[in-house]
């Protein structure tokens, strides 16, 4: 009798919860569009990372801003090397709006900012050689004040 329920409470522990596998949360509606992008720079390349991202990405992303594409680009770094999770030494926050305007592409804010697009792409290919890892982390924003709890 013990045996099997000490099987039974397994099976309810194992395959219980299995039922309520969480299930990404949707975005709320009309709500801009938050995401971050991680760099993790190879040791003692922070600077030349950050030289060549300031120099060839980041007025990309600005003219971007500035054409409505996105609400808002911010940079950050970690406070303190081994700060928690901070295995990352870059990371670049993209607010995009509920609706984006009609605007110039990407590939036409390049052409118009970058006419040596050779020279773009060597340095780019630099920037990337320069990362250990890059990761993109889209968030979805929920109303928590809207939403009704499971219980």
């Amino acid at each position: 009798m013990a045996r099997s329920l000490s099987v039974a409470m397994i099976i309810v522990l194992l395959f219980g919860f299995a039922g309520r596998a969480q299930a990404p949360a949707q975005q709320a509606a009309g709500e801009p569009k938050t995401v971050w992008f991680f760099y993790t720079v190879k040791w003692g390349s922070q600077d030349e990372f950050l030289d060549l991202f300031q120099r060839n990405h980041y007025p990309i992303l600005k003219e971007m801003e500035k054409q409505g594409l996105y609400l808002s680009v911010k940079t950050f770094v970690p406070e303190n090397h081994g700060d928690g999770r901070a295995d990352w030494t870059f990371a670049v926050e993209l607010v995009e709006p509920a609706t984006r305007p009609a605007a110039p592409t990407e590939a036409e804010i390049v052409a118009r900012l970058y006419p040596d697009r050779i020279r773009l792409q060597k340095e780019e290919e630099r920037r990337f050689e320069l990362l250990v890892a890059h990761w993109d982390v889209p968030l979805n924003r929920i109303d928590l004040s809207a939403r009704k709890p499971t219980r």
